[in-house]
């Protein structure tokens, strides 16, 4: 009865998140754009990865996005369609694949708390090789003009920091409200730019260390703290019933990102 009663309160918290992205799938489900799901195999991993092409003219960077600590999400999955409708491949794999129930990825978990924790504890040198293999596969197609920049978010945003200590190739890197490396900002070979809450102080309050650490190592960063947000503003600052501030630093960060994209 109590593994009843505790199945269902997990069931009933999935369908509460999942229909709290109604809004994001029903945009994903009207794109014009040309998306598929492609499966990138290195080792003896086959990893998910989400794939958008912009409808553009001539070949295009890449943008490479990490998730949150929820997974592959509809929103996730939207975010990346919105970075193709900007003029930009984006590649997002789902870095919990496999893992599921019967093999599969975030949407077959039974419920949010058992992706957050599969995620959580993904091994940090798996989380790397799968977006190397994630980046190798992009960066190889036809359509990609061989620049590629990583974004994250959440969880997702501390990956992407890290990462950019780990690939060389990398143009620009986007830190939304993740936590820094604990080590090898010194290997960081571009731009690194962050976005944070300002009512996000676990978060928040890492960045006068994190400006000290690399201004010592001699990396170039670049931050913003948006006064009155919340953690998570790029999802929350998109839902109908989302807050002002939320709503405004999600804009103000769109138009940073979209303006550096345009750089690379």
């Amino acid at each position: 009865m109590r593994r009843s009663l505790a199945f269902l309160a997990l069931s009933l918290v999935w369908t509460s998140f999942a229909s709290a992205q109604d809004w994001a799938r029903a945009r994903l489900d009207k794109s014009p754009r040309h998306q598929e799901w492609v499966t990138v195999k290195h080792g003896g991993r086959s990893v998910q990865c989400f794939v958008v092409y912009p409808e553009v003219k001539d070949k295009a960077p890449a943008v490479l996005l990490i998730h949150e600590i929820f997974g592959a999400t509809d929103w996730a999955r939207d975010a990346a369609d919105q970075v193709a409708a900007a003029g930009y491949i984006a590649i997002e794999p789902d870095l919990v694949s496999g893992l599921a129930p019967n093999g599969g990825g975030t949407s077959d978990f039974s419920g949010q708390s058992a992706v957050i924790k599969a995620v959580s504890a993904l091994p940090p040198d798996q989380v790397t090789a799968d977006l190397d293999a994630a980046a190798d596969y992009i960066e190889a197609q036809p359509s990609c003009n061989g620049h590629l920049a990583v974004a994250g978010f959440c969880w997702g945003g501390g990956q992407s920091f890290r990462f950019a200590t780990h690939r060389a190739d990398l143009k620009a890197a986007f830190v939304f409200y993740g936590p820094p490396p604990a080590q090898g900002l010194e290997q960081i070979g571009c731009p690194v730019y962050g976005f944070y809450a300002g009512n996000d102080a676990r978060i928040s309050s890492t960045v006068p260390a994190t400006v000290a650490r690399m201004k010592a190592a001699g990396k170039p960063y670049e931050h913003v703290i948006y006064d009155g947000a919340g953690h998570g503003f790029m999802r929350a600052g998109e839902d109908p019933a989302g807050t002002p501030a939320n709503k405004e630093a999600h804009d103000a960060g769109w138009e940073k990102l979209l303006a550096v994209l345009k750089g690379i």
